[in-house]
């Protein structure tokens, strides 16, 4: 496991190219897209690892989400009878699936070329171990820590049932690098769906200053830097109202993820682009980022950029292009 912290951003998303790269072709098959329904992003941390199987692995659907202010969640979705929860999917042929492990199995069974889960199939096992225990077990960590992007606590002081999950954890994923060895720092390989299924872990163990061992921080860690993550945490942080609930008496610090670039809303300006990167649409809602001026669709677009700006491949793309190119 030495030098497993010391992976480099290029090697942490080198996976991410490869997936989308095969995925051309087949997400062509697709001729109705799914529909996904997800909870708040600062705090589902079940609708992130939905989000992630789609976002990660680059199969195409659209999405609408609640609040989990707004009252009970079978009530706001009854199109999605008898789903209860969230997230929930909708397939291209009408089926509604509403947990997230069945949106996992269901989705690798339908894109088996994609990758979900590791092709060896004793990897495969070792992973699907992996995202089984996380789907039923460390409960004293769901409840203590409940995922909350917008925050970073310190002060906690885990009890013995808080010790034993983050015990737990480091166990089952040095057994995992020591069954899969490799040089990505996921824990079977390449990015699978049990990493999907542990991102949210990161996110606690990273929320809450929680302690574990080196090679455990390393995972944490790529996760914070994983550009799908980053994305999903920068919707967190501009979308839906603060929840209460969530709060914690714990003082603050700030986000051990990685250094980010911040982009600024702003009134008035010349957008340089002609068109929203995302939709297409008229650059109306204006940022400035790094001495320029760039245009959205809508605030949401905008907003989510100025969050991490690194983090959005469209936006990032844009500025790599010579100037020429552009108008």
């Amino acid at each position: 496991m030495a030098g497993r912290g010391n992976k480099s951003p290029s090697v942490i998303h080198a996976t991410t190219k490869q997936h989308f790269a095969s995925l051309r072709t087949a997400t062509s098959l697709v001729s109705m897209t799914y529909n996904l329904v997800l909870g708040d992003y600062a705090y589902s941390s079940w609708s992130l690892r939905a989000w992630l199987l789609f976002d990660r692995f680059g199969i195409p659907f659209k999405h609408r989400m609640i609040s989990f202010q707004d009252g009970p969640v079978p009530d706001q979705i009854p199109d999605m009878a008898p789903a209860k929860t969230v997230p929930v999917m909708r397939t291209p042929d009408g089926a509604v699936v509403g947990d997230s492990m069945a949106i996992a199995e269901e989705l690798a069974n339908r894109h088996p070329e994609v990758g979900f889960w590791p092709s060896d199939p004793r990897k495969r096992a070792i992973a699907r171990a992996l995202a089984a225990e996380m789907h039923s077990g460390f409960s004293t960590l769901r409840t203590l820590c409940p995922m909350s992007l917008r925050n970073a606590y310190i002060g906690m002081e885990p009890n013995a049932e808080l010790d034993a999950d983050l015990r737990r954890l480091e166990v089952i994923w040095e057994n995992a690098w020591s069954e899969c060895p490799s040089d990505s720092p996921w824990l079977c390989g390449e990015y699978s769906v049990a990493d999907a299924f542990y991102a949210p872990v990161a996110a606690r163990i990273a929320g809450y200053d929680l302690t574990v061992s080196p090679s455990a921080q390393a995972y944490v860690d790529a996760h914070l830097e994983d550009l799908s993550f980053r994305r999903w945490r920068a919707m967190g942080l501009v979308h839906g109202p603060e929840l209460k609930r969530y709060a914690q008496p714990y003082e603050t610090q700030n986000w051990k993820g990685p250094p980010t670039r911040i982009g600024h809303a702003i009134s008035s300006g010349d957008p340089e682009n002609d068109a929203c990167f995302y939709s297409g649409g008229s650059p109306n809602y204006l940022m400035e980022f790094d001495g320029r001026t760039f245009g959205f669709c809508n605030a949401f677009c905008r907003d989510k950029t100025a969050a991490d700006p690194d983090a959005w491949p469209a936006f990032v793309s844009y500025l790599s292009e010579p100037q020429m190119m552009r108008r």
